[in-house]
């Protein structure tokens, strides 16, 4: 048990100073910013999520409402080196306020097994921690490339989402929230090389970097939320087709 601790120690010391040797001072300094505001936003979202599902506080519509109008605030708002916490604040708000929109879809699937839920987080944090490592350790600015072929992903499955309002195709919702997983996960990668890359250009805008990882993370973890949940659903709605 020692040789192994030791063994997982050195190959962690080996790591952080891979790390160290590839990245400059300012640019560890800032990434380590960005997680941990990051880190903060998800308390604030697991919070409303639980004031939400526990009936303590319920905004309703007034949520989505606010989440749109902080991002949008946060869009316009830039970062000139001294509102750093009027937007930090309003980040934490926007993270409040997408638990409180996500309450109700939590609380239902508490109703059917709270256990996807588990299963969501911990792929959503697995995920996420791997996809990041190595966008960190991969050579510099490799997966940059890949911005305009998600963004044009992104924007027709906006498309799609507006013409399956009207056709509402079983296979296209589907489609969309597995090919949404894969997009995410893809969106993890190219942000943490383009927050490295915007730092050693000048950018050192915390809250819009860790907003960016933010909508990540949080995308991905909703569509895996669904994804468990109607796979749950159809086992359920089997077993019932077999008992009767």
């Amino acid at each position: 048990m020692a040789d192994t601790a030791n063994y997982i120690n050195d190959r962690f010391q080996t790591f952080m100073k891979g790390l160290g040797d590839r990245y400059e001072p300012y640019v560890r300094e800032h990434l380590y910013k960005v997680y941990m505001v990051l880190g903060s936003t998800a308390a604030a979202t697991t919070m409303g999520a639980l004031l939400q599902m526990r009936d303590f506080l319920d905004l309703g519509v007034l949520a989505a409402v606010a989440t749109l109008v902080l991002v949008l605030g946060l869009h316009f708002y830039k970062d000139d080196g001294k509102n750093y916490y009027t937007r930090l604040s309003m980040l934490y708000a926007f993270g409040f306020c997408s638990g409180q929109t996500l309450g109700p879809l939590l609380g239902y699937i508490c109703s059917i097994n709270p256990a996807i839920i588990l299963s969501a987080l911990t792929g959503t944090f697995v995920t996420f921690i791997s996809l990041s490592l190595a966008a960190l350790l991969a050579e510099q600015g490799k997966y940059l490339y890949l911005g305009g072929m998600l963004v044009s992903v992104i924007n027709t499955m906006a498309l799609l989402s507006l013409f399956n309002m009207v056709f509402k195709s079983y296979f296209v919702q589907m489609t969309q929230l597995y090919v949404g997983v894969f997009v995410m996960a893809a969106f993890i990668v190219y942000d943490t090389q383009n927050i490295v890359e915007k730092c050693r250009n000048g950018n050192r805008d915390v809250v819009q970097h860790a907003l960016d990882l933010f909508f990540d993370v949080l995308s991905m973890f909703r569509r895996l939320l669904i994804i468990l949940t109607q796979k749950e659903e159809r086992k359920q709605n089997e077993r019932r087709q077999k008992k009767n």
